[in-house]
């Protein structure tokens, strides 16, 4: 039997005080003739109408929630200025506004993706009891991680987000997210130091941009500490539901926060598909989602629950799986060594010398495919790139059965290079019959004077985080490894001279030698599934 489709009024531009005397905008919708329906609180820097009024506020008043729709600080008619990230102050605010309400029925759960997500983190341990629920999608309690991944700063997504919210403010605001990418790009291949990229980009200097850049990965430092929720995920009363892609720039950091969950005993549901981080097709499976959830947890009706925590869509096998968690249980831990010839095989590796390449800044490594930010981050044949002196390539025997591969991955590889300062980027590709080499995962390392540090001959062993996958390698096809030291533009070139990130211009040619011989095994680390 269909549920009940309640009609909606919407109560437009109602004014949220804060502390400080600010007042942030939020638009209230209200399902016709529901007595004291539990509020969804919805906090988003975007904007609150047009698709964000339909798609949430709409969607979730029809089922029978109210739902507070509100504009963060300094957007779309909210007072104040945005500084991006910092959402903890005005979003227990705006939580203990809405409990003075007469309207406000005593429980609410919260909902959004990306920043909307990373705004529901912000308060959620301090919000109080009656928050019961939150589903958050593509997003994470901390995004420092994602911004210097592995240590590597993440050029085009910081830019092209910071390039966004500058032209959100603008005559542009309604086109943002179609000129932000196309300027980023204009900006990254300029040649300019990437302190003045932010300027070629938006047209002006951007303060979060800059920050970014001066503040670096140092978790320590207090901009990025205040800007951090990592730590307190395990205190989260409220029952939570993630919905991720395995080409999302979150995604790591989003199943840390499921671990983090786990490690204290809760139970969080977790969803995966095969979506980017602005794939359009995971909202609407984000929705239904949520409002299953929201039914539970909020109207006690877990008919819409279903049975298992954590549903994962294997690519290659083109299906989806329900675990009863991540990693699923099973699943087994395998080297692939590197070997001599340019082979990669579980034995391991003969006696044999190092292979050799010559990263050159001046003409970084480019990248195929792969997590991003606002562009399309599907898998994209690698061919081309695999033909460049600077890759190392590396690949299996032909499969003689699938090989399902579920679980987090990583590469243990053993490096000499002629600059102290400089990058390691590993990659996994599925290889077809046809010779079409397909990106599954990939991960960076940056590496500085001693870290990590040097034996005397001056090797390092450098463990390498990939993106974790569900990915089934086909009968007949077969394994590839990367080994290379830049992907321009989503990662900033390292120039080799550890000059500051923001000025650098002088630039260093590396050398890099990779081991693999019986002392010094590199190896890619692959999750075999249980049979």
């Amino acid at each position: 039997m269909a549920r009940v489709q309640y009609r909606v009024v919407v109560h437009r531009d109602m004014q949220v005080p804060m502390p400080d005397g600010v007042l942030l905008l939020a638009d209230r919708y209200i399902p016709i003739g529901v007595s004291s329906p539990p509020t969804i609180l919805i906090r988003s820097p975007y904007g609150r109408r047009g698709l964000f009024g339909l798609a949430y506020g709409r969607a979730f008043a029809r089922q029978g929630f109210q739902v507070i729709l509100q504009s963060c600080r300094g957007g779309f008619g909210s007072g104040g200025e945005l500084t991006p990230l910092d959402e903890q102050d005005d979003g227990l605010a705006t939580v203990e506004w809405m409990r003075a309400q007469p309207w406000y029925g005593g429980s609410f759960a919260m909902h959004g993706p990306s920043y909307l997500g990373y705004a529901q983190w912000a308060i959620a341990p301090y919000a109080g009891p009656d928050l019961k629920a939150m589903a958050t999608q593509v997003t994470a309690s901390q995004f420092r991680d994602a911004a210097y991944v592995g240590g590597s700063f993440a050029l085009e997504s910081t830019l092209s987000w910071s390039t966004l919210t500058a032209l959100m403010s603008g005559p542009l605001s309604g086109a943002a997210v179609f000129f932000a990418p196309r300027r980023t790009q204009r900006a990254v291949l300029s040649g300019r130091p990437i302190g003045e990229l932010d300027v070629l980009a938006a047209g002006r200097r951007l303060p979060f941009f800059q920050e970014v850049l001066t503040h670096h990965a140092d978790p320590a430092v207090p901009f990025w500490k205040k800007r951090d929720f990592s730590a307190t995920v395990g205190e989260v009363d409220a029952a939570v539901t993630m919905t991720g892609g395995w080409y999302d720039v979150f995604l790591p950091w989003q199943l840390k926060d499921y671990a983090a969950m786990r490690a204290a005993g809760r139970r969080p549901y977790l969803t995966v598909g095969p979506w980017h981080h602005a794939d359009v097709r995971h909202g609407r499976l984000a929705n239904l989602d949520a409002i299953a959830w929201f039914r539970a947890h909020l109207l006690g009706d877990t008919s819409g629950l279903r049975a298992s925590p954590v549903r994962l869509y294997v690519t290659g096998a083109d299906e989806w799986r329900d675990y009863d968690d991540w990693p699923p249980p099973g699943t087994r831990e395998r080297r692939w060594h590197l070997q001599p010839g340019f082979g990669l095989a579980r034995a391991n590796p003969a006696e044999s010398y190092p292979d050799r390449y010559r990263y050159n800044p001046g003409r970084p490594t480019p990248v195929s495919g792969g997590p991003t930010l606002l562009g399309n981050s599907a898998p994209r044949d690698n061919r081309r790139l695999e033909s460049r002196p600077d890759v190392l390539v590396y690949t299996g025997e032909t499969l003689g059965e699938d090989l399902d591969l579920i679980g987090p991955v990583t590469a243990d590889v053993f490096l000499r290079s002629s600059t102290r300062h400089t990058d390691l980027v590993v990659r996994v590709c599925d290889v077809h019959p046809d010779g079409t080499s397909l990106n599954v995962c990939e991960g960076v390392r940056r590496l500085s004077p001693g870290t990590p540090p040097e034996d005397d001959e001056g090797v390092r062993r450098v463990e390498v985080e990939l993106w974790p996958i569900a990915h089934r390698f086909k009968r007949g096809h077969r394994v590839r490894v990367h080994v290379a030291s830049g992907a321009y533009p989503r990662l900033a070139r390292n120039l080799g001279t550890g000059e500051p990130l923001g000025t650098g211009h002088l630039a260093v040619a590396a050398d890099q030698e990779i081991f693999h011989d019986p002392d010094r095994p590199s190896a890619i680390i692959l999750p075999h599934a249980a049979s």
